[in-house]
């Protein structure tokens, strides 16, 4: 099986080069490791090409329209089964990680995995600010507001193409979109893999409080797209996100 990851970028030379290193050092062989950058001007490129990666199979600088713009046009680049993403922020949990979705995935013979992920301090990665905890899946859960983490799902290439990708409509929540349509009431086959995949800086667009109000908004609009209750749902949503931050690995 092969495995794509999709990194986007755009002004992180701070950071992408952690997690350029982290998909190189994965102990998994049959990756492709797609970059989408929006036109850096910081050095990003550079840094991402002074790495060295032999499993960076595209790597695109040019102006999009959006992180959603971006993901569909690395997502449409991959020739591989499996899909996932790995933000310029972020890093694999451990170099296992990917082996070890394979792993589940040929066990299962599922359509989609997800798992646990951590957010960090950007300052200090050992300091976890948010304890993301998946949980086993169901669509009732997502009526009362859960999703998994964004980034620690992967998915079969095809049930990406068939999705349509991301509705690039929206500024933050088109991930959220695009898991509802893929996820509620659909019949595929999800397993949850109750590990640690992803470390995550915290304070990107979907985790700072400035832009929680915009954010609230298309979420509101992405329930009532996909036949949920909005408001309760947005509601338990924001609840849910109260313990992880009382809780640490």
């Amino acid at each position: 099986m092969k495995v794509a990851i999709v990194t986007t970028c755009f002004n992180r030379s701070d950071t992408v080069v952690k997690a350029v290193r982290s998909v190189m050092f994965q102990t998994y062989p049959n990756i492709e490791h797609i970059i989408i950058d929006g036109g850096s001007t910081d050095g990003s490129v550079e840094a991402i090409r002074a790495c060295g990666s032999t499993r960076i199979s595209h790597l695109i600088s040019e102006r999009d329209n959006g992180c959603y713009n971006a993901l569909n046009k690395g997502l449409r680049l991959a020739s591989a089964d499996i899909v996932c993403w790995l933000h310029s922020d972020d890093v694999f949990y451990d170099d296992h990680v990917v082996e070890n979705v394979v792993e589940a995935f040929k066990k299962n013979s599922c359509d989609m995995v997800y798992a646990n992920g951590l957010f960090v301090s950007p300052d200090n990665p050992d300091r976890v600010i948010r304890n993301w905890i998946g949980g086993e899946y169901s669509d009732r859960k997502i009526e009362n507001g859960w999703l998994p983490l964004h980034t620690t799902v992967f998915v079969r290439k095809e049930i990406f193409d068939r999705s349509g990708g991301y509705c690039e409509d929206y500024v933050i929540a088109g991930d959220t979109d695009w898991l509802i349509r893929v996820m509620y009431k659909t019949g595929i086959s999800i397993v949850y893999l109750p590990q640690y995949v992803v470390r995550m800086n915290y304070g990107g667009l979907s985790t700072n409080w400035k832009r929680s109000f915009q954010r609230w908004r298309e979420d509101l609009r992405v329930y009532s797209r996909n036949g949920i209750s909005p408001v309760m749902a947005l509601v338990k949503k924001v609840l849910r996100k109260v313990p992880q931050f009382f809780s640490s690995k």
